[in-house]
């Protein structure tokens, strides 16, 4: 028989009086997520990590939100704020997940929340049956069979009333989430440094509430002494700041570029990039000074960011490919050495590691994605003809992916590998 806490009472109140069955998820009916809720609150550790796998598979499926999974977050935020109750990091993680999907999709700017909303607006303003016409002329304009089959297949997949419902319940999930911040602030000084840590990770996400939140968080950068939490703090810092002059964060976020534990640091200019990465109101040599600081953690964290290095919550704990993104933003200050830097990490990466590597090296090396590509490979600069090299030279396993293909087409490159070497000029592997 199921052991559950005692304080489980308190933070699951009114969970018998939601009709479940009539809530969907990834799988149907939610009929199953009280019990899941329930089983999160379990003394056995075992049926509370079972409980959270279901979790992520029903209500947060490979990404996707559903109308059940706004109506679950308030119980999940009252549990992760009751401090008799286990697993209390993990519902921060979870709720951070269901605001926002994967987080690597939102860095290295953030949330562009405002955005969203107005994508959501125009979709429910359009008419399916203009959208259709849209899809045929443009399968129409195909230049050849299989790009006109391809376009053909994006058209018959697309559901106009599907996609409605999709982008509510992203929104939902989101608003639902940003609703109970006001509870859940306290826990930036909670006794429990993952806590603390997923609370700060969490904050990250909610650019409108940023008003509320950064008083809150910013005197913590000077009383923190857990690494991991503080670099935490940093980057969150950085993600809903703005980089005014008239706010001084930039000048207190610097500082910490000369921290003795190198994850810190790495938040530090990981926050700076996002901010401008300059010492607003110092003179302007001093300025190019800390870009140059902000270019060199990123660089040698991009290059090599260490087998030992502790684990943070954003980017799933890559540092590289975090540090990569971030590189994007100072590519107009270090444009060479940004493209270096990231093609020398994308070179001792593999597997999905690689594409956010691959992402921002393309990026650095030939701006925003297009289908036209980038012309013959003989008339590229050498840094993107090395590129390409790398790029080519990942191992098989690697271009199994799909991911690496796509990622690959959008810049208008070649697939698989083995046209990718013949167009860079290599031999057959």
């Amino acid at each position: 028989m199921t052991e559950i806490n005692t304080s489980a009472s308190v933070a699951l109140s009114g969970l018998d009086t939601v009709d479940w069955s009539a809530l969907t998820h990834a799988y149907g009916p939610a009929e199953d997520v009280p019990g899941l809720l329930l089983a999160r609150c379990s003394e056995d550790p075992e049926e509370r990590a079972a409980a959270l796998d279901a979790l992520y598979g029903n209500i947060f499926h490979q990404g996707s939100r559903y109308p059940a999974t706004a109506v679950a977050v308030p119980f999940l935020a009252r549990m992760a704020a009751d401090p008799a109750l286990p697993g209390r990091a993990e519902h921060l993680e979870l709720l951070a997940a269901l605001a926002i999907g994967y987080d690597e999709a939102h860095l290295p700017g953030g949330v562009a929340v405002a955005d969203w909303r107005a994508d959501a607006e125009k979709v429910r303003a359009q008419d399916p049956e203009a959208i259709r016409a849209e899809y045929d002329a443009w399968v129409e304009a195909a230049t050849d069979e299989k790009d006109r089959r391809l376009r053909a297949l994006r058209r018959d997949m697309y559901d106009h009333d599907r996609q409605q419902e999709a982008m509510a319940a992203e929104l939902g999930a989101y608003d639902a989430v940003r609703g109970e911040l006001p509870a859940l602030l306290p826990l930036l000084r909670d006794h429990e440094a993952a806590v603390r840590a997923g609370a700060a990770y969490l904050l990250a996400w909610f650019p409108e509430a940023a008003g509320e939140s950064l008083p809150c968080l910013v005197p913590l950068l000077d009383e923190e002494r857990e690494p991991v939490v503080l670099a935490t703090l940093l980057v969150t810092a950085g993600l809903l700041g703005d980089g005014e002059p008239s706010t001084g964060l930039t000048v207190r976020i610097r500082k910490f570029l000369d921290a003795e534990d190198p994850v810190v640091r790495w938040a530090a200019a990981t926050a700076l990039a996002r901010l401008g990465g300059e010492g607003v109101e110092a003179a302007v040599s001093a300025e190019a000074a800390v870009s140059a600081e902000v270019l060199a953690e990123l660089v040698a964290t991009a290059e090599e960011p260490g087998s030992d290095a502790p684990r943070v919550l954003f980017h799933e704990g890559d540092l590289r490919g975090y540090s990569a993104a971030s590189l994007t933003l100072l590519a107009d200050r270090f444009p060479a050495q940004a493209l270096d830097a990231v093609t020398d990490g994308l070179a001792a990466t593999s597997g999905p590691a690689s594409f956010p590597v691959a992402t921002a090296a393309l990026r650095l090396a030939f701006g925003e994605p297009g289908p036209d590509g980038p012309g013959a490979f003989t008339e590229l600069t050498e840094p993107q003809r090395r590129l390409v090299r790398v790029l080519a030279d990942l191992d098989r396993a690697t271009w199994q992916w799909a991911n690496l293909w796509g990622i690959v087409r959008s810049w208008g490159l070649p697939t698989p590998r083995d046209a990718l070497r013949a167009y860079a000029g290599l031999p057959e592997a």
